[in-house]
């Protein structure tokens, strides 16, 4: 099993949601955070004074799944995430050694 998480633009969301459940993702968990890379923020004005705005509103998703999946989930939320423009996010696919439902009590890729 492994653990993909994504941090993308946050108008993306909705759009990385419907491709992953069309290839078969059943679950996700999604977080609103706030971060910067390359871009290393930018300044803004408001009401005449310009300010800099360090961290940038991002979505973190955090998916597990089989091991078998990890390509095509990778390269699903590559794809549709993507605007070609700086900040539009980073994939980290990391092992996952253990899984349960906390419900049944399923583990590993059944609790999937």
């Amino acid at each position: 099993m492994k653990l993909i998480i994504a941090a993308i633009k946050p108008f993306k969301l909705e759009e990385v949601r419907e491709a992953l459940t069309s290839i078969g993702v059943r679950g996700m968990m999604v977080t609103e955070i706030k971060g910067f890379g390359s871009q290393s923020g930018h300044t803004e004005i408001y009401r005449g004074a310009e300010y800099a705005v360090n961290f940038v509103p991002k979505i973190k998703i955090e998916i597990v799944v089989g091991a078998e999946m990890v390509d095509q989930v990778v390269e699903t939320i590559r794809v549709t995430a993507k605007t070609d423009k700086i900040g539009d996010g980073k994939i980290f696919v990391l092992d996952v050694n253990q899984a349960v439902r906390v419900r049944t009590g399923e583990t590993d890729d059944d609790a999937l």
